[in-house]
C-alpha cells in the first residue's frame, strides 16, 4: 500500500502546532512536512515555536481562506488540522465546497491536543465530517461514539491513538527516595483568579523553603504578550515580582521544552496540564493538586481514580504519587507506536483510493440554520463555504 508522500499542518497556537506535528510524523513519518498557522489571536511566536522543538520544511502564516486556495493549488495526501473546534468545521465546509463530489482530494485528520473535560459534545460536533478524528485514548474513543451515536451521526471516524508527544526516557529515581526537582506545570488559564494562582505560586515557594535541598521550578507556557492556546490574564512572572518574600533561591521560573524539563524531574505538580500524562507515561512521579477543589472547571475531576490527586500538605510531607495502572492504560499513558497502528493503516488506505467521498460535517445549514453560518462568518467564509469577497 502506498504512503503517502506530502503531508500539511493548520494550526491556530504553539500546542496545536505540537500536537499537529507531532501526529502528521506519526501518521507519516518520512514525508515532507509543510506548516501553516492560521492567522489570530494566539499565532505562536518565533521563540515559542522554537520551544516546541518539531521542525517544518515550510511554515506559513494564512486566513482560512488563503489556506483553502493552498490546498486547492497544492496537491496534499494528507491534511492535520489542529485547531479549535470551530475553525476545524469552517474548514472543512471549505473544503466541500472546494469538492462537492468525488474527488482525489486530500484525507483530513483532527483530534484534540489533551484532555477532553469540557464541551465535549460542542467540540465533537464541530470536528464532525473530518475523515478521521482522533481519539487520544479508549475511553476518549468511547466516549466520542457516544455522542456521535447520540445525534445520529456517522461514528466511523473516530479512531483511538494516544497524544503524540507522550514520549522520553523512563524515569530513574535519583536514589534518596525523595524528589530533587520538583517541577510546578502551570496553566495559562487554569486557575483564573489572581488569588488562587498567586496562591499556587506561594506554596510552590513555600514548599522551596520546607525543602533547601530540592530545586523547585515553575514550568511556564509563555512570556508576557504571547499567547497560547489559552488567554493568559495573569501570567506568573508578573505575580512572582509581587510575591511576598519573592522567591527563595532554590525556587525559580523557567521556560523550555517540556520533553527537555521533564528528563530532570522527579516530582511533577500540576492543576489539570497535559504535561501530567507526559510525566506519567515516563513514570515520574505525578501529582494533581486537590488544594482548590476538584472542580469540573479546573479539569482536575478528569484524573479521578489517577492515584495521582494530592494536596500541597502531602507533597511538603513527603508523598510521591503514583499512577494507577488501570486508570493509565484506560487513558492511553504507556502505550508505543503500535499506539498509532490503525491511524496509520486507514490514513494509508484512504490515501490508496483514487477519489474520496466529499466531507460530511453534522452541522449544515438544516441542522443548525442559527449556529453554522456564525462560524463560517468568523473565519471569512459565506454559508456555503466558499470565501466572502474581500472588504465583506
Amino acid at each position: 500500500m502506498p504512503e503517502p508522500k506530502r503531508v500539511a499542518v493548520l494550526a491556530d497556537s504553539d500546542t496545536r502546532w505540537k500536537w499537529g506535528a507531532l501526529t502528521a510524523r506519526r501518521l507519516a513519518p518520512g514525508p515532507s512536512l509543510t506548516g501553516f498557522l492560521l492567522r489570530g489571536r494566539a499565532t505562536p511566536t518565533a521563540r515559542q515555536l522554537g520551544e516546541v522543538g518539531v521542525e517544518a520544511d515550510r511554515l506559513t502564516e494564512v486566513t482560512c481562506a488563503e489556506f483553502l486556495a493552498e490546498i486547492r493549488r497544492e496537491r496534499y495526501d494528507v491534511v492535520v488540522l489542529a485547531l479549535v473546534g470551530g475553525a476545524v468545521q469552517a474548514v472543512l465546509h471549505g473544503v466541500r465546497a472546494l469538492w462537492p463530489d468525488e474527488a482525489a482530494r486530500p484525507v483530513f485528520v483532527t483530534g484534540y491536543v489533551g484532555v477532553v473535560y469540557e464541551k465535549l459534545a460542542d467540540g465533537l460536533l464541530l470536528r464532525h465530517g473530518a475523515d478521521l478524528v482522533l481519539a487520544n485514548s479508549p475511553a476518549d474513543a468511547d466516549r466520542f461514539r457516544a455522542v456521535y451515536a447520540g445525534v445520529g451521526a456517522d461514528a466511523s471516524a473516530v479512531t483511538e491513538t494516544t497524544l503524540p508527544f507522550l514520549d522520553g526516557a523512563p524515569y530513574e529515581p535519583a536514589g534518596s527516595g525523595r524528589a530533587r526537582t520538583v517541577v510546578l506545570a502551570v496553566q495559562p488559564s487554569v486557575p483564573e483568579s489572581r488569588a488562587d494562582r498567586t496562591y499556587l505560586l506561594r506554596r510552590a515557594a513555600e514548599h522551596a523553603r520546607l525543602h533547601p535541598d530540592r530545586e523547585v521550578l515553575v514550568k511556564l507556557r509563555s512570556k508576557p504578550g504571547e499567547h497560547t492556546t489559552h488567554l493568559e490574564e495573569l501570567p506568573y512572572q508578573r505575580l512572582a515580582e509581587r510575591l511576598p518574600g519573592g522567591l527563595p533561591a532554590n525556587c525559580r521560573l523557567v521556560y523550555g521544552n517540556m520533553g527537555e524539563v521533564l528528563d530532570r524531574t522527579d516530582l511533577l505538580v500540576t492543576v489539570s496540564s497535559t504535561a501530567a500524562l507526559e510525566s506519567l507515561h515516563r513514570g515520574i512521579p505525578t501529582a494533581v493538586l486537590t488544594d482548590l477543589g476538584i472542580r469540573e472547571a479546573l479539569g482536575n475531576h478528569h484524573f479521578l481514580g489517577s492515584g495521582c490527586l494530592a494536596s500541597w500538605d502531602d507533597l511538603d510531607a513527603g508523598q510521591l504519587p503514583e499512577g494507577d495502572p488501570d486508570w493509565l492504560a484506560a487513558q492511553g499513558v504507556g502505550g508505543g507506536e503500535e499506539a498509532f497502528a490503525e491511524a496509520r493503516a486507514r490514513v494509508a488506505g484512504l490515501c490508496a483510493l483514487p477519489a474520496l467521498p466529499p466531507v460530511a460535517p453534522y452541522y449544515t445549514a438544516t441542522t443548525a440554520p442559527g449556529y453554522l453560518p456564525g462560524i463560517l462568518a468568523r473565519h471569512h467564509l459565506g454559508p456555503d463555504g466558499c470565501p466572502l469577497p474581500s472588504g465583506v
